[in-house]
């Protein structure tokens, strides 16, 4: 019965909830019962057969039913699936008057059904956390009065109160005070963060110590966390192409096993030997082979705040051999810092980054980031731009009380119409061991700002692991000049780097690598890299929680930005994939093992039920040791 067709298991009608499951388990023990009452009553009074003869028929249709329910129901469709092989065996056993057979056939397919779907449930368990951790009450600030209501009648502008202890409702910023928050349910991550004024909650997550007011962005299925389990959720129904394959050629399976099942009577005349050709000849471990593996990996990955939206991206990426890495905020923290303002003629500091921080006043860049937070350190005054135009990867134009200000890159500003020899001087001399961000106002420069970022720690023990894992070739692309990216290069150990790259370029290195026949994964940050992340054949974004586009636009989602992640990622693709051929070749011995066993008179029919369930468990339960996988990284 659990062989209706090559689909993901949760999508079996009798696994969708542990109910069923239960109910089923329920059954399957009474049908058991009246079987065992029909073997001990031929023991206990041998001279009244019939006594053992009724309760083993009853026991045999009870446990027969289900099958029989199902494979009729394919039939009244149009299709013809593995049921109909099980539910013909239990039948000609029972035609035969040997309802005690086909009451221990019936039992052993469906109490693997019952173990299937509560290892089937334990796999789920980290994906079914994630809607448990939301609560369904919040604490809505209306004025100066706190009210108690549904978290799904949040809506975004909403004040929220998060009390220590209490899980938070909705995605949102904090307005006041200072906490720290278990975010592993998001990131993976099990170190608690520390959260001020300013910095963003998830739904989900725990609120560990202080009491905050935080302003709802997002609430219900819109936050990070029901997107996160949409994406889960939806991965679990793709398939390999080894599935699809399956499904393809299923309607062939069932005539091939009856007409070998039929050519077996035609020589033997042996009932026996056709039941148990039936019984062992269903595929179930074939078919459960994938999905099952494919469960206990999306699992595994989940509870490390990895998504992955197509199990086929999870095969393919074990099969990648070239890993190109943008640099700013993901081989590096993306925490900027301004380490030096060099005003031009005379300027005062502080009127430079002013105008600096009044143009990238709204951008999301990191270097938009750091200007903007000394400048609000350092008590500049706030102003916003009333237009503001950001090109990805060169600057942003912005008109600052009626006046034009270009703030990026040296050639940002003289495509823009600013020349001048003091430019020309520094972005070829004066600035090569920064990020450097130019300025201009009303036509005039003003200067540059210079910034640095640390790589990572774990950035060049987790390239070296991906090297050891079988990538033949990684690089780094960045924006920033030759000198900042060979700095940040030799800290990593990464071979090879490209500086200077607008995105355009980094799409062109992609497709060029590509060329020279690697399978390429892009690693970004998901925004300004989206064309990038999706030219690679596998795009990973890294820190997406809390980002819609990071989340959608790559093939693979890091919650946080941890970089050990992806070597497990490719270890677990890797052993993913072993598993799953491990599963097909467990699969295919126990049914052509089987089927010459039955053909030969070898195998009776209850001995080939216990075998066909033995190679199903052992699909499963190899499987199930994909669930623990990167348990080391929380």
């Amino acid at each position: 019965m659990q062989t209706r067709r090559p689909e993901p298991l949760h999508d079996h009608e009798h696994r969708r909830s542990g109910k069923g499951a239960a109910r089923l388990l329920l059954w399957v023990l009474i049908g058991t019962a009246f079987v065992i009452g029909g073997y001990l009553a031929s023991w206990v009074y041998p001279e009244n057969p019939l006594a053992g003869d009724l309760s083993a028929a009853v026991g045999a249709v009870m446990l027969a039913l289900p099958i029989l329910v199902t494979a009729v129901r394919d039939l009244l469709e149009g299709h013809v699936h593995m049921d109909e092989l099980v539910a013909i065996a239990v039948l000609a056993a029972m035609a035969q008057g040997d309802f005690r057979t086909a009451g221990v056939i019936a039992f052993f397919m469906l109490i693997s059904v019952v173990i299937e779907t509560r290892t089937a449930e334990g796999a789920h368990a980290a994906i079914e956390s994630l809607i448990r951790l939301t609560p369904t009450m919040a604490r809505r600030l209306v004025g100066d009065r706190e009210e108690s209501i549904p978290a799904a009648e949040l809506r975004p502008g909403d004040r929220i109160r998060l009390l220590p202890g209490e899980n938070v409702p909705a995605d949102g910023r904090i307005l006041e005070g200072r906490t720290t928050l278990n975010e592993a349910t998001i990131t993976g991550e099990s170190m608690p963060a520390e959260k001020g004024a300013g910095e963003e909650v998830f739904a989900g997550t725990q609120n560990l110590t202080g009491a905050v007011t935080v302003e709802v962005t997002r609430a219900g299925e819109d936050t990070t966390i029901g997107k996160v389990r949409d994406l889960i959720l939806a991965a679990e129904r793709t398939r390999l192409p080894i599935s699809r394959m399956i499904d393809r050629y299923v309607g062939y399976y069932t005539p091939i096993v009856l007409s070998i099942a039929a050519f077996v009577w035609f020589f033997t005349d042996d009932w026996s030997r056709v039941v148990a050709v039936l019984v062992v000849s269903c595929p179930c471990a074939i078919i459960l082979a994938t999905p099952t593996a494919m469960v206990a990996a999306l699992s595994a990955a989940a509870r490390l705040g990895i998504l992955i939206k197509d199990v086929a991206d999870l095969e393919a990426f074990s099969r990648v051999d070239a890993v190109i890495f943008d640099k700013t905020g993901t081989l590096t923290t993306g925490r900027l810092g301004v380490v030096r303002l060099a005003p031009s003629g005379g300027l005062p500091p502080e009127e430079l980054l002013a105008a600096a921080a009044a143009a990238e006043r709204f951008s999301n860049h990191p270097a938009a980031k750091a200007i903007v937070g000394l400048a609000e350190e350092t008590g500049v005054p706030r102003v916003e731009p009333t237009d503001a135009r950001e090109e990805p990867g060169r600057g942003v134009i912005a008109t600052v009380h009626g006046e034009t200000v270009v703030s990026g890159r040296a050639d940002w500003l003289r495509s823009n119409g600013i020349a001048d020899a003091d430019l020309d001087r520094a972005d070829a001399r004066d600035t090569a061991d920064y990020s450097v961000i130019f300025v201009a106002r009303g036509g005039r420069y003003l200067g540059w700002i210079g910034l640095q970022d640390q790589a990572r720690p774990e950035a060049a023990a987790a390239l070296r692991r991906l090297r050891e894992s079988g990538v033949r070739r990684i690089a780094m692309v960045t924006g920033d000049r030759e000198a900042a990216a060979a700095r940040v290069a030799r800290e990593i150990e990464c071979p090879e780097f490209q500086a200077g790259c607008l995105p355009a370029r980094k799409v062109d290195f992609v497709a060029q690598v590509r060329r020279d026949r690697y399978r390429v994964a892009f690693v970004g940050d998901g925004v300004n890299d989206a064309p990038a992340l999706a030219a690679a054949d596998t795009g990973i974004a890294m820190g997406a929680a809390g980002s819609d586009v990071a989340i959608h636009s790559a093939k693979i989602a890091l919650m946080n930005n941890d970089l050990r992640r992806l070597p497990f990622l490719a270890r677990l693709s890797r052993r993913t994939r072993a598993i799953v051929l491990q599963n097909l070749g467990i699969g295919m011995t126990f049914i052509v093992g089987g089927l010459l066993l039955s053909g030969a008179g070898r195998l009776n029919p209850i001995v080939a039920a216990i075998l066909h369930n033995l190679g199903s468990l052992i699909v499963v339960f190899n499987s199930g040791r994909l669930i623990r996988d990167g348990e080391e990284l929380e």
